[in-house]
């Protein structure tokens, strides 16, 4: 497994969202983050495995959110550059390359 680090601004993308869906519905915040942990750690075990948006960004849709992880796999890490929601700004993150 290689390590993962997400861009400051990807974090808080996360954290954003979550505190979002949590004064919606109490506990939705802490269900989006433990979503986006679990679709992390199945990441991190098999990268290559989701399709590729562009040259070198690869992207995971999260279940249950309108959300996809987007990332980038580097030698020794995988780095999340974005947490997108998905009828959003589709190209928002390009400049965080």
């Amino acid at each position: 497994m290689r390590k993962i680090r997400f861009l400051s601004p990807a974090e808080i993308e996360m954290l954003d969202a979550a505190a979002y869906y949590e004064t919606r519905v109490p506990e939705l915040g802490t269900d989006f983050l433990s979503t986006i942990e679990i679709a992390v750690l199945d990441l991190s075990d098999d990268p290559g495995k989701w399709p590729m948006i562009g040259k070198e960004i690869h992207r995971r849709i999260l279940p249950r959110f309108p959300y996809s992880i987007l990332y980038k796999i580097d030698p020794e890490e995988i780095i999340i550059v974005a947490i997108m929601h998905q009828k959003r700004r589709p190209n928002y993150w390009t400049n965080r390359l």
